[in-house]
């Protein structure tokens, strides 16, 4: 086993664990307590969380992190530091991101109620079915499909005297049938699922076909794989590519575009998505988006 531990004070803007894993942006992180997106708790919390990390070409790696006494400690089979660097974004400059959003009493409240909230840096595959699952669904039952798609199809990792299970690769979730899928809760989005799968594992269209375009090119782009829309495209592009102006118009932000900025709804995605992302700062955005949405969601 390996552990270690990270200062929070060290990372500019600090760290809040739970709100970066449990704001609607990630389903591939759970809690040993089982109360992952447990809507009675939205708030603090030195719970353990633990994934299954996929690297290309390597074996899959279980890392356990927990937020306590100013630090992230952590427990792995390998050694976690940059891991969690890169999947929980700790080298982004919060100041200096907070600093480009606007000043206005929405995003005022929501940075304060959740300061130390970084967007994710998913894997592409299980961030792009995670959000095809997302569909009319609120975040426990997206979050539940991904549990069970681990349990069902994905490898299983022995660690510290328990089973873990990795997400499935495309080829194996390829092979699953409509009729599996479905009995996940997968409901009409099991053939997209499973079509998806099958384009990533057979090459037909990978992130590659992705990366590097400029941002509404990416999300045009992201729609070749089955049940991508407009709104799943922006989460794929910010919470897996790195496009950090992506603004997703999921309820939630039409309900803050209704109430607090009437003036960018422009009847249509591409317009409307043209106006909030310009009033949410341009370049970062998307962060502007994850707090307001982590915001609401849990004043409801």
């Amino acid at each position: 086993m390996h552990s270690g531990s990270i200062p929070v004070a060290d990372l500019s803007g600090g760290f809040d664990l739970q709100a970066t894993l449990e704001s609607g942006q990630t389903f591939l992180w759970r809690r040993d307590d089982g109360r992952t997106y447990d809507e009675a708790d939205p708030y603090g919390g030195s719970a353990w969380y633990y994934t299954v990390a996929n690297r290309a070409d390597e074996d899959p790696e279980v890392v356990r992190v927990r937020q306590r006494d100013g630090l992230l400690e952590w427990e792995a089979t390998t050694d976690a530091d940059d891991l969690l660097v890169e999947r929980l974004r700790l080298d982004d400059d919060l100041p200096a991101i907070f600093a480009r959003m606007p000043d206005d009493d929405l995003l005022a409240s929501a940075t304060d109620a959740y300061r130390g909230l970084r967007i994710v840096d998913d894997p592409f595959f299980p961030c792009l079915i995670s959000f095809i699952c997302s569909a009319q669904m609120r975040v426990g039952r997206i979050h539940g499909m991904q549990t069970g798609l681990a349990r069902e199809f994905g490898a299983e990792i022995e660690f510290d005297g328990e089973t873990y299970h990795a997400y499935p690769t495309p080829d194996r979730l390829a092979e699953a049938t409509e009729e599996d899928l479905r009995e996940l809760g997968l409901g009409y989005r099991a053939p997209y699922v499973q079509r998806s799968a099958e384009l990533v594992a057979s090459g037909e269209a990978t992130a590659e076909d992705v990366r590097d375009f400029d941002y509404e090119e990416a999300r045009d782009a992201v729609q070749a794989f089955v049940g991508v829309g407009d709104k799943v495209a922006d989460c794929v592009l910010l919470f897996s590519l790195g496009y950090l102006e992506a603004v997703p118009l999921d309820t939630w932000i039409q309900t803050a575009i209704a109430d607090y900025y009437p003036d960018c709804d422009r009847g249509s995605y591409a317009e409307t998505s043209r106006a909030i992302r310009e009033r949410f700062g341009g370049e970062y955005a998307g962060y502007a988006q994850t707090y307001v949405f982590h915001y609401l969601r849990n004043r409801e």
